[in-house]
């Protein structure tokens, strides 16, 4: 076991925040941890962390134990280049490398057989077990590896970190702490700033991790691929689930349902009671009988009401006119975006159509242009070229996932009530109520809201508009669980017809019908919701890696080099194309070789450095040809992981 919460709780101000908080982390522990925005997740963190002291109960951790915490949004800061920051994490290692070579030197040095030499040669075989032992030969490799997960593969690793956008940093940050391998990984929020390819490389990564993991997210998608456990904080005390978040959610709604029907039988038979000790109290016969019952009642350990957050905020989309058939037909659209050097070209060729009571979501890498791409059509900024039509009777309802469509200026109530005028107060409120904008909140500022409760009041004007049409860019975001699958409902059931980015897989597999994926050149529909896509991605993977195996298997010898015949250009290309990833799979193979010679060659020259009488030309000699082989080592590491990756 690696850590134990025994009945812990805190408090701030003389109020109490948790209590009553029991669990245990082991070594391989997949834990969720969930709970409305405000309920106490971090600060069971920094309780678990050391960050906060507990007041009451007792935490147990393993002595020594290795804690690493990635708070949310924590981006990497600093001038140091991707490559040097990534190799602060093998400091110890790297300090024994040099102190190695510089060992060899003071040996070359030394009279051979000296005590002088001797200390030298404990030290170095000190240093050297250290080096070997924690995988000194592989440092570069993991980096590499690691970064081609976080999806910095194609970043030059020099690149300095204060150049970096802050999604990067954050991403740059947790990398960082999965090559640290701490024995207990805190992750709050990981997903963010996360492209699917990521998400994946990543669910991969925990699943294989070595240590115990507690996840926050409001990613339901991605708690279901890493969790096996679910820590609930709901009312400042918490439960234990066993299972991902889908599995979660049918266990707490028996719980609810099953809590609730003890109460109310119980409730039954305190009513029976307590009517029989009233008729029957006072009169000789049943005195008796009636006392007994009383006892009864001051016995019954009283079963608590089932309580749930019952403020939800209430979402119904609708319209009045239906469009034409023919909602938005485009065609060979591009877009560029930015000014002078900061111009980036973002994609070609993009064509699709959407028909009335379509729900299409729109995905693809960071950067490529979904967000751009709804703007453009909404006539925001210019595409480049192709064209686009509107079908007559389209009325577009647009959610921003930044909210920029909002006056920061205005209240809440100002913001609502200036797009509809001619509403009472009493209506707008009742608007705004429906989202849980209430009481003095409706006179805050929008400047001075949270962004769940911006994304609230954006959506209480969508309510208003009545559009046919919603286009939402993230619409997930800022939202808390229970929020999200609220908004998942209203978006199942809104009968017109949409256009959404969202990385919300969850909200992918409920509510599109179509799926279009952007690329710079060119887009792939999908007629189906996420887990079609993944089916058609998986396919393509599988035949991916049933040709790299057939053409292992056949291998046949390059092509001779004369001009092909009509009809044969494209299996000759076939043929070129096998008899050179055959060229590489040999190569690697020769490299893996070569690397096991030269660890073993390493190990000799290390024990022979090690023997007494060795004279001053030899140790020369064989520091040379030590360096030598570490050089090679690297070099040939760089090129193994150059073809292994490619």
């Amino acid at each position: 076991m690696l850590l134990s919460l025994q009945d812990i709780g805190v408090s701030f101000a003389g109020n109490t925040i948790l209590e009553h908080i029991s669990g245990e982390v082991n070594v391989t522990s997949r834990i969720g941890l969930i709970g409305a925005n405000g309920a106490g997740k971090s600060t069971l963190l920094s309780m678990i962390t050391g960050e906060l002291e507990n007041e009451w109960g007792e935490i147990t951790r393993k002595p020594g134990i290795r804690i690493g915490y990635l708070h949310q949004n924590s981006g990497l800061e600093g001038t140091n280049s991707i490559r040097a920051e990534m190799r602060t994490v093998f400091a110890p290692v790297l300090a024994a490398r040099q102190k190695m070579d510089d060992l060899q030197i003071e040996m070359g040095q030394s009279i051979p057989d000296s005590d002088e030499y001797k200390a030298f040669a404990a030290e170095y075989d000190h240093a050297l077990a250290f080096f070997e032992a924690n995988d000194g030969y592989m440092i570069d490799v993991k980096i590499q590896s690691i970064l081609n997960g976080m999806g910095f593969g194609s970043r030059d690793p020099d690149t300095k970190i204060s150049t970096l956008s802050g999604g990067e940093k954050t991403r740059l940050a947790l990398a960082k702490l999965l090559l640290s391998e701490p024995e207990l990984l805190i992750l709050d929020e990981p997903t963010n700033h996360l492209d699917f390819k990521t998400l994946r490389w990543l669910e991969g990564h925990l699943a294989e991790y070595k240590g115990a993991v507690i996840v926050v997210s409001h990613d339901r998608y991605f708690l279901d691929q890493t969790v096996s456990e679910i820590w609930e904080i709901e009312f400042g005390s918490m439960r234990v689930f066993p299972g991902n978040y889908s599995k979660y959610k049918l266990l707490k709604a028996d719980l609810m349902a099953r809590w609730e029907k003890e109460y109310q039988a119980q409730q039954e038979e305190i009513a029976d009671l307590e009517d029989y000790v009233a008729r029957n109290l006072v009169r000789a016969t049943t005195s008796k009988s009636a006392k007994s019952r009383v006892k009864k009642l001051e016995r019954m350990e009283r079963i608590e009401r089932p309580r749930e957050y019952n403020k939800e905020m209430f979402l119904h989309f609708s319209y009045d006119r239906d469009p034409v058939k023919d909602v938005l037909v485009a065609k060979d659209l591009s877009l560029t975006v930015g000014q002078a050097d900061k111009r980036k070209h973002l994609f070609d060729h993009l064509s699709f159509q959407i028909e009335r009571g379509d729900k299409v979501a729109v995905i693809g890498e960071n950067g490529i242009g979904k967000s751009s791409l709804l703007k453009a059509l909404l006539g925001r900024i210019r595409f480049d070229s192709g064209r686009y039509r509107w079908g007559d009777e389209t009325k577009i309802s647009y959610f921003d996932q930044e909210n920029r469509q909002l006056n920061p200026e205005n209240t809440v109530i100002e913001e609502l009530w200036q797009r509809y005028p001619g509403k009472t107060e009493t209506e707008i409120r009742t608007e705004l109520g429906r989202v849980l904008l209430i009481g003095e909140d409706v006179y805050k500022k929008v400047s001075v809201l949270s962004g769940g409760e911006r994304a609230k009041l954006a959506f209480a004007i969508l309510m208003a508009e009545r559009g046919n049409f919603l286009m939402l860019d993230e619409p997930t975001n800022h939202l808390d669980l229970r929020s999200k699958e609220i908004l998942e409902d209203a978006l199942a059931e809104f009968p017109g017809t949409m256009l959404f980015v969202s990385h919300d897989r969850y909200l992918l597999r409920r509510v599109p019908d179509k799926i279009i994926e952007i690329f710079s050149d060119h887009v792939e529909v999908f007629p189906g919701n996420y887990d079609y896509y993944m089916e058609k991605q998986e396919a393509k993977e599988r035949a991916a890696a049933a040709a790299a195996a057939s053409a292992a298997a056949a291998a046949p010898p390059a092509p001779a080099e004369t001009a092909p015949k009509a009809g044969t250009v494209s299996y000759n290309r076939g043929k070129e194309q096998r008899a050179a990833s055959a060229k590489i799979r040999a190569r690697i193979k020769a490299l893996e070789k070569r690397m096991e010679e030269i660890d073993e060659e390493i190990a000799e020259i290390n024990a022979e450095m090690a023997a007494e009488g060795l004279d001053y030309e030899k140790l020369q000699e064989l520091c040379a040809r030590l360096e030598a082989l570490h050089t090679e080592q690297d070099e040939g590491m760089e090129e193994w992981l150059e073809l292994s990756e490619g």
